[in-house]
């Protein structure tokens, strides 16, 4: 089953001539594609799937579907998959740094 969940959008931009957005699922942020909903503009809401603008709604509509999904425990999914992607970044940057150690004798001094 595809879920389609709501979002507000923060900020726009062209990216490669591409509409893009960032959007804010209840603390949540996400960068995602409004180039299917053009008309979506910063303090508009849309519902987004796979990270992709589907249509806009208004708030109260918004609001609501918000509402039925936290009583279904779907916003927790959402939440838990921000964690992840946060972890698996801290991750890559870890073994990144562990790939390019400074060189012996220069920790600390300027560049």
């Amino acid at each position: 089953m595809c879920l389609g969940i709501p979002g507000k959008v923060v900020e726009t931009w062209q990216q490669h001539h591409i509409l893009m957005g960032r959007v804010d699922f209840g603390g949540v942020f996400k960068q995602v594609c409004l180039e299917h909903v053009a008309e979506a503009q910063p303090g508009s809401y849309v519902i987004v799937h796979a990270g992709f603008g589907l249509s806009v709604v208004d708030e109260d509509e918004a609001r609501q579907i918000f509402a039925f999904l936290e009583q279904m425990d779907e916003l927790e999914e959402l939440q838990e998959a921000e964690q992840r992607t946060a972890a698996a970044e801290v991750k890559a940057a870890e073994a990144k740094a562990v790939d390019s150690p400074e060189p012996p004798g220069d920790e600390g001094q300027p560049a």
